[in-house]
């Protein structure tokens, strides 16, 4: 399916913009969270309360997928609605120009900020009358191209940095940039009182809060207090790792904290909550040659577009709207946020600004969405030896193309959501048409493609990644 679809708000939007008083949003994106994260997805090791109560009172999503499998690419997605490779922002900022030494391919170059000509949610919003806030990570752009320069009347913390130095004041002084703590002082709980000040600040006001925070990204740093507390935990499911189930903890405060001041500011039934993630967990020896996190049954994690990889934490909770423990198992990733809020706040989008995702109201009212495809395209190398991919989900069914080789895989998600069955040989119409419509779709948004690197060397490319044992 590759016409280009125009999600504009539907003909319910005049009811949404006739609310009294108009509704708040409060959209929180922890970095780098996988998955089996939280303890309503299964987890048995790490402790997330506050986020569980969050999903029982909200609707969650089975099939949430971020845009792609590293950060910058999912955060200009949900800024734009856009897919990354129509942006040319495939990779993370850091990496936008990187290509290990010897590996088959060499990288596009691609973008390393939001361009000032994309029209922002911050920036739908900020017209129809909102107060708007960025806490924490941007990696979208340092000086002119930060969120003060997209729509936010407020940053604190964001800048072009991926990861704070320390999670700890004064370690983490000039990066974040212009965010200053108190000796000791923990990040994540630093941003949660910057934003929960900001919250009381807008009693009179419809706001727009984002509060995507550094956690739970490497730098691997937690409060001695919890990490004694996970240290005398069974492990289970091969999550064993006490330091990262603290800093998972600390951010489950963060959304306590969050939800507390919207009750006590009396906006708690008038505030729309979204939670999810950039991308998958880190399931590699990413830190001190530490295994992070497990992902299972998932395969792999970040840098990866296996579901390890682009499957991740999803919930909204819509008071009056979202049914109270609800699950949807439509198939939905973070070009579909733009669109949602937009109708959610009856904000007319450009007539020259169309996303690529769909408006997730019908599913939060109850209903079916519409079979679609997902798209992703990922034609770099992660740092978690991930390689040069494209993939398409339609259905239960997903294709995933390896750019270095033009071999494809095929699996039935529904059957095999570990992606351990290819099916490709077997159902070989399938994936012919899938490859087909998945090249079409690269041809369609011009997304850049890797080159032949002419110092490629096979005996010094890099190595495969390792499933890791969970």
């Amino acid at each position: 399916m590759l016409t280009r679809r125009a999600f504009l708000p539907s003909a319910a939007a005049p009811l949404l913009a006739a609310q009294s008083p108009p509704l708040n949003f409060v959209f929180i994106l922890i970095d780098d969270y996988g998955w089996r994260d939280t303890g309503y997805n299964g987890s048995r090791y790490y402790e997330t309360p506050h986020i569980d109560a969050l999903a029982r009172s909200g609707m969650t999503f089975t099939n949430g997928y971020s845009a792609a499998p590293v950060c910058s690419p999912t955060r200009a997605a949900l800024m734009t609605g856009k897919w990354p490779a129509r942006l040319h922002l495939t990779a993370h900022l850091q990496g936008h120009d990187r290509t290990p030494p010897h590996a088959k391919l060499r990288a596009p170059v691609t973008r390393k900020e939001l361009p000032l000509s994309e029209v922002t949610i911050a920036e739908i919003l900020k017209r129809k009358g909102y107060a708007t806030a960025s806490v924490g990570k941007w990696h979208l752009g340092d000086p002119g191209f930060l969120p003060t320069d997209q729509g936010f009347d407020v940053n604190i913390g964001g800048t072009w940095d991926g990861s704070p130095k320390s999670f700890f004041y004064p370690g983490w002084e000039g990066k974040p940039a212009r965010l200053q703590g108190r000796d000791g002082e923990y990040l994540t709980d630093l941003l949660t009182d910057r934003a929960c000040d900001w919250l009381k600040q807008q009693r009179a006001n419809p706001f727009f809060l984002y509060l995507p925070h550094y956690a739970v990204h490497v730098p691997i740093e937690a409060k001695k207090e919890l990490i004694a507390r996970f240290d005398s935990k069974q492990p289970a499911g091969g999550q064993n790792f006490a330091d990262y189930a603290a800093m998972i903890y600390s951010v489950d405060e963060s959304v306590g904290r969050i939800v507390r001041t919207l009750e006590e500011m009396g906006v708690a039934g008038n505030t729309a909550i979204f939670f999810t993630a950039d991308n998958g967990g880190v399931s590699s020896r990413e830190w001190k040659q530490r295994q992070i996190t497990s992902n299972a049954p998932l395969r792999l994690g970040k840098g990866h577009l296996y579901e390890g990889g682009i499957r991740v934490p999803t919930l909204v909770r819509w008071p009056g709207v979202t049914k109270p423990g609800s699950v949807s198992h439509d198939p939905v990733y973070t070009c579909d946020y733009y669109a949602t809020m937009a109708e959610m706040a009856g904000a007319p989008l450009d007539s020259g600004h169309r996303p690529d995702g769909a408006s997730l109201v019908p599913a939060l009212r109850g209903r079916r969405m519409s079979e679609r495809s997902l798209y992703w395209h990922y034609p770099h190398y992660s740092p978690q030896l991930g390689r040069p991919s494209s993939a398409l989900r339609r259905g239960e069914w997903k294709l995933i193309e390896h750019l270095e080789t033009g071999q494809t895989e095929l699996y039935n998600l529904s059957q095999d959501i570990g992606e351990r069955t290819d099916l490709a040989a077997t159902e070989s119409k399938r994936r012919d048409a899938m490859l087909g419509e998945l090249q079409a779709w690269r041809k369609q948004v011009n997304a850049q493609m890797p080159a032949v690197n002419p110092d490629y060397d096979p005996a010094r490319e890099p190595k495969p990644a390792v499933e890791p044992v969970a």
